[in-house]
């Protein structure tokens, strides 16, 4: 299969590049086109990029080509890497519905553009606002050839947490983060298992994990823990925020350590950004069936989430297949709802 990464100049497009040669997910035989825009520094940096993987991966590389415009995209897996980020600038307010503002344009050209090609090609949107992305790709290709790859990218931050408090590799542990790729994001307690860790103790691992907090409260909990760590940061004090978001609960970890890599780096969290989406590039690539939380237009099959927030799906060749149910407790199910609601609100205030 064809794979074309949008954004592939950025640090984050870079990695994905990278990651999908090195793992050799692609075959020699395949084309892997590096997209971005004509004039400046995207396009001086494609030209360099190109010719650094060719010289490091000469042995099995794909056929590496450069695209400059939404009409030049041709490929069956198409990687949505591009846009505005939020600010690194720690005394920079949070801003998604700027951030939407800012990138819904860019969404809508490239989605018209491929629902221009023969066969529409499968989306994996990593761009953010995630769901704003998802929902306007959606709006011009088939909702199950569109999806997220934040959701998986909450989830393995999550499975990771997890596994350090069990004291067990992560690919031992089963979980998943559902809802919004932010401040709404809805780990689920009740699905969590450990291979290895009889189902009474990791239940009460996970009481003891949770201490006595309550869903509902999260929203509201990760954006005070996110402004006083950005504040420690703000004063130089690095130690200081790191130890304490080590010290937050699992969940609060999960939302807030993004932001100390991305304050303390200079920028994104870029390499399990592209690692989530090289995970689906390679699933699909493979005939690999896949279940994974992503967000998607599912229109309202899966407790009546209207909203393209994260939901666990059945991965395939032709997309994601089916919404896989599943027993959720009722604070979760109720956090989910919220989520909705609010990533609604978010696309209706960007698009009207």
């Amino acid at each position: 299969m064809d794979v074309a990464i949008i954004g592939a100049g950025g640090v984050c497009g870079r990695q994905v590049a990278m990651q999908l040669i090195e793992a050799r997910v692609l075959p020699a035989s395949a084309r892997l086109q590096l997209v971005g825009h004509r004039g400046g520094e995207s396009e001086h940096e494609l030209w360099g990029l190109r010719a650094d993987l060719q010289d490091a991966f000469a042995d099995w590389a794909p056929r590496i080509e450069l695209a400059f415009s939404p009409a030049e995209v041709d490929a069956e897996i198409v990687v949505m890497m591009a846009g505005a980020t939020v600010s690194l600038n720690p005394g920079a307010p949070l801003d998604r519905l700027a951030l939407g503002r800012m990138n819904a344009e860019m969404f809508a050209e490239y989605a018209e553009a491929l629902a221009k090609l023969p066969e529409p090609p499968m989306v994996i949107v990593q761009s953010n606002p995630v769901e704003l992305g998802v929902h306007i790709f959606a709006q011009h290709l088939p909702a199950e050839r569109v999806l997220g790859a934040a959701g998986w990218s909450d989830t393995l931050r999550f499975r990771h947490e997890l596994a350090v408090e069990f004291g067990v590799p992560r690919t031992r542990v089963s979980a998943m983060v559902l809802g919004q790729h932010g401040d709404h994001l809805v780990p689920i307690w009740s699905s969590i298992q450990v291979q290895g860790i009889a189902a009474e103790d990791v239940e009460a691992g996970v009481e003891r994990i949770r201490r006595d907090r309550h869903l509902r409260d999260l929203p509201q909990e990760v954006p005070a823990e996110r402004a006083a760590m950005i504040n420690l940061i703000s004063q130089g004090r690095f130690h200081d925020a790191y130890e304490r978001v080590k010290a937050l609960p699992v969940d609060l970890r999960v939302a807030v350590k993004p932001f100390f890599t991305a304050f303390t780096s200079g920028r994104t969290t870029e390499i399990v950004t592209a690692h989530a989406a090289v995970d689906i590039v390679a699933a699909i690539v493979n005939g690999t069936a896949m279940s994974i939380p992503a967000q998607v237009v599912s229109g309202g099959v899966w407790n009546d989430l209207a909203a393209p927030v994260a939901v666990p799906v059945l991965l395939g060749v032709q997309g994601w297949q089916q919404v896989v149910q599943l027993g959720l407790a009722e604070d979760e199910l109720a956090a989910l709802g919220v989520a909705d609601a609010a990533v609604t609100a978010s696309i209706r205030a960007v698009l009207g």
